[in-house]
């Protein structure tokens, strides 16, 4: 039987209801149509690439997310850039958009708990980007059946599956730091600017930063202990995250996203691709942190949400 005293109490309606007004929002039409717009002409110069190469490939749908053409770069590279401004916009008026509307306090009224409120908007954000990279994905995948006229096999699938998961979870990242700055920050645009700040700086700003600071704290000894101190440092960042998983998801013959050893050598000259699971297991400490970096951001804002006091 379900106590009345349960802290869960009310998720559903705050998710259906936050769900809702997501999916029926001028703002999430608007981003959604700058990211199919956008993706869609990166599969369109992908396609056109692949078909000037030759269709030997063994992993020739996989390319329609990672091949380029000047002067639009690949479908994962649009992923990185629009992912981030999705989530951040689906979350940054989460709570400070409540505290100014002055229904935060009538919300809580109601026999429903800041946990299920916190709870239920974060699902409620997360769901909504699931459902439309899922949309997105479908899209691309008919679109490849169509233009190119070869079946994906099995393996293919799995492999753009879980770089489907992944892309959510990348998302997921960004939707928690703007859901944290929202219940630290009353004013949604304040909340929007340094939400926006800090991605800017961790995607273009940190991964450049990342070799200098190594080199001035590592020892230079040695010459690849700054560049795994490097590389070390970038990986605090999402994005750099997001970049190895797909790297090596997408790319069967990536063997490691580290320092290459002797025994990861066996099989790369041939070209030889690595089974789907040696792949997903090179990419996963990089999901793992994907996670991870939600998980943490989320229990910030939720102790941080819970300590706050909500006035009438």
């Amino acid at each position: 039987m379900r106590r009345e005293g349960s802290p869960w109490r009310g998720l559903s309606v705050v998710f259906v209801k936050e769900l809702s007004d997501h999916l029926t929002s001028a703002r999430m039409l608007v981003l959604g149509a700058l990211v199919v717009l956008t993706a869609g002409a990166a599969v369109y110069a992908a396609i056109q690439q692949i078909k000037d190469v030759s269709a030997e490939d063994p992993f020739l749908f996989l390319r329609l997310f990672t091949v380029s053409r000047e002067p639009l770069p690949s479908f994962v590279s649009f992923l990185a850039f629009l992912v981030p401004l999705m989530a951040i916009g689906l979350g940054f008026d989460a709570i400070n958009g409540e505290h100014n509307r002055r229904t935060l306090s009538r919300i809580l009224s109601q026999p429903i708990y800041r946990d299920a409120l916190l709870f239920g908007k974060f699902l409620a954000g997360l769901s909504t980007l699931a459902i439309s990279m899922i949309a997105l994905w479908l899209l691309v995948i008919g679109i490849g059946l169509w233009a190119i006229g070869v079946p994906p096999q099995a393996e293919e699938m799995s492999r753009s599956f879980i770089f489907l998961l992944v892309t959510i979870a990348y998302g997921g990242v960004w939707l928690a730091l703007a859901i944290l700055f929202s219940i630290v920050f009353r004013s949604a645009a304040t909340a929007a600017l340094v939400t926006l700040g800090l991605w800017l700086f961790l995607t273009v700003i940190w991964p450049a930063l990342a070799p200098g600071i190594a080199q001035l704290v590592l020892p230079a000894d040695d010459p690849a202990v700054p560049l795994i101190g490097a590389q070390v440092l970038a990986r605090f960042s999402p994005s750099t995250l997001f970049g190895e998983t797909v790297l090596a998801l997408l790319n069967p013959s990536t063997r490691t996203l580290g320092p290459i050893y002797l025994s990861q050598m066996q099989g790369a000259v041939m070209g030889a691709p690595l089974p789907l699971t040696e792949s997903v297991m090179i990419a996963w400490p990089q999901i793992v942190g994907l996670v991870a970096g939600t998980i943490v951001l989320f229990v910030i804002g939720y102790v941080i949400f819970q300590r706050q006091e909500v006035r009438a």
